[in-house]
């Protein structure tokens, strides 16, 4: 309690002292009502190689308990998903080297079965030892998958880190963004199964060291625009010597390096780009960034940017709605840890878990730093929960790259996954209560702003400590529950299919714009259940780390046989409202259409895992 009256002052004076005066009438302008949601009650490539074997080692303090109805199952193998990153290491530590990459579930056929994308690095100049490629992985709807790769046209040897999906041309086709270092890669689906490189025709050629991206639509002119984050100003020539020994190599901090600024994209309509960076007041050469979330966080209908950044104060920047942002972080509260300290910020997400109405953020960071959990307590502030909850004491000694607000068992709580290792290979050798390969969490939403770390519960998977990097949910098997794909540094990609959380139903959202860009991203939807509880999420690109998971909009809803209305706020400001619709169902909506289809759950895949 004393820790957050004092992190309340400090955020009151930051407020006082240095909030700029478009953060204060940002606080002050809303075109929604006051929130009045009832919480729920309790309880509602190169690919082509074998996982290897799990590494050993210490691992975070956790409750051990009998397993719950739900457990996550490993299925990689079985699913025919057979890639290996490749970070080109070999004994020089080049920075880029610890950074992993990320991976999406995208649907780029439009089956209505998630596909997965997998992103690859490559060997280094004069140490080239095999080729290495993205893997684009087909959903053969019968729980595996089929490596297209090679005739999706997309075996482009790159340092490739993270990627960002969305329909950038309104053609009903989700294209694929991917960062890197050096030139990053745009490239349009063509329709037909193939994709098309259209990098420098698109006009979106950064060769910076790029990490993650967030399709979102910052003008609202029904056009997707990018958003890109940039680390650090590193090249092979620039590399530096750093030890933790004194005597040996080892990998240097950011902080050794020069940061770059992140570049905001606007689409033009045209198949181009125009880099407004700039011109929307968001240039930052001190900024290295690693995570990005798009949010609207004091519900004024226009889509915000949260930006991670590593050993340097996080970003907020709040949408003028005139084409500009305005940097408030440090007035919100974010920019910090609650020591006034800039943290290690890597992965990132947005997602209102107590039901207040506003969107909370989420950071991973370093070891001995925990997790952020900066709730949004309106009026543009933000108080970090972290320290005085189980999160904090349970994330104390994880390295969290990825993380993000799902919910697992369908209860209608976002709980909270984390994707953890070290970047560090030789860390046990100077801190021995810290390993490099580290055990993923999980934390279930018990309501109140409480959470409970069951990870060690959930199965096998969430007792092998890996070096993990990207993550990303999605519904591969369309039995209604959220499965978990995770890639590793320097290692193999793990599908996790969760078994027993379509116990609870749920309700999903497909959405199709017109007047707002076509995969609906910022559409805003709220549902209103039979015991009078509501939720609401937002259909989104960017946050975890790297990754992007589906675009389709997942509530679970406990024990609820319906949900007694639904309305979609679309980015263009239209209002439609649905009423009445059964449960265990996926409900695509068009904009100005309402309902175009309803889908029954689950769909008809072998159905022996699943528990009803």
């Amino acid at each position: 309690m004393i820790r957050r009256t004092i992190s309340i002052c400090l955020m009151i004076c930051a407020i006082t002292a240095v909030g700029s005066p478009a953060c204060r009438k940002k606080q002050q302008t809303s075109n929604e009502p006051p929130a009045t949601a009832k919480e729920p009650d309790s309880a509602p490539g190169t690919a082509n190689v074998a996982p290897p074997t799990e590494e050993k080692g210490p691992q975070p303090q956790q409750a051990e308990s009998k397993p719950t109805p739900i457990q996550y199952v490993d299925v990689t193998q079985q699913a025919g998903i057979r890639f290996r990153h490749n970070s080109g290491a070999f004994g020089q530590k080049y920075l880029p080297e610890t950074m992993g990459s990320g991976c999406a579930f995208l649907d780029y056929n439009n089956d209505g079965w998630q596909d997965i994308l997998l992103i690859n690095s490559k060997d280094w100049p004069g140490h080239q030892r095999r080729r290495s490629f993205p893997a684009l992985y087909r959903n053969n709807k019968d729980g595996t998958f089929t490596d297209v790769t090679r005739e999706a046209k997309l075996m482009v040897e790159m340092y490739g880190l993270g990627c960002a999906v969305g329909d950038y041309d309104n053609d009903g086709n989700v294209d694929i963004f991917i960062t890197c270092l050096g030139p990053d890669y745009l490239f349009r689906n063509r329709g037909n199964g193939t994709f098309e490189n259209v990098t420098k025709r698109a006009k979106t050629t950064d060769e910076d060291f790029s990490t993650s991206a967030a399709w979102f639509d910052y003008d609202k002119d029904g056009n997707l625009d990018l958003f890109v984050c940039n680390y650090v100003e590193w090249s092979i020539e620039k590399d530096l010597f750093c030890t933790l020994d004194g005597q040996n190599k080892s990998y240097c901090t950011p902080e050794s390096y020069r940061g770059q600024s992140s570049r905001l994209y606007r689409n033009l309509g045209n198949g181009t780009f125009e880099d407004v960076t700039q011109k929307a007041n968001l240039f930052d050469p001190t900024g290295k960034s690693l995570g990005v979330a798009v949010l609207d966080y004091d519900r004024d209908g226009w889509p915000d940017l949260f930006v991670a950044n590593d050993t340097q104060p996080n970003k907020l920047y709040r949408n003028n709605g005139n084409g500009t942002f305005t940097e408030c972080a440090m007035a919100a509260g974010v920019a910090f840890n609650e020591a006034g300290v800039a943290r290690a910020g890597m992965g990132v997400d947005a997602a209102d878990y107590d039901g207040s109405g506003y969107p909370s953020i989420i950071v991973g960071n370093f070891s001995n730093e925990m997790l952020g959990l900066y709730h949004n307590e309106g009026q543009g502030l933000f108080i970090d929960e972290a320290p005085t909850s189980t999160i904090g004491q349970a994330t104390l000694l994880s390295l969290t790259f990825a993380c993000f607000f799902y919910d697992y068992d369908l209860d209608g709580r976002q709980d909270i996954f984390t994707a953890n290792g070290h970047v560090a290979d030789d860390i046990n050798t100077v801190q021995p209560k810290i390993t490099y390969a580290q055990t993923q969490q999980l934390f279930r939403n018990l309501g109140r702003k409480r959470f409970e770390d069951i990870s060690r519960r959930l199965g096998v998977p969430f007792r092998r400590p890996l070096v993990a990097r990207g993550a990303a949910y999605g519904d591969f098997d369309n039995d209604g529950d959220l499965d978990l794909l995770i890639t590793t540094n320097n290692g193999p990609a793990y599908l996790w299919r969760n078994d027993g959380g379509n116990q609870n139903r749920f309700i999903k959202f497909k959405t199709v714009g017109t007047r707002s860009n076509r995969d609906g991203i910022g559409a805003k939807i709220t549902i209103h259940t039979t015991d009078g509880s509501r939720q609401w999420q937002t259909v989104k690109s960017g946050s975890s780390y790297c990754s992007q998971s589906e675009l389709i909009v997942t509530f679970g809803i406990g024990k609820a046989e319906k949900v007694e209305s639904a309305e979609v706020r679309w980015p263009s400001g239209k209002v439609e409202k649905i009423e009445n619709l059964a449960a265990n169902q996926l409900v695509t909506l068009k904009e100005g259409s309402g309902v175009l289809s309803l889908q029954p759950m689950p769909l008809g895949v072998s159905q022996a895992h699943q528990i009803r």
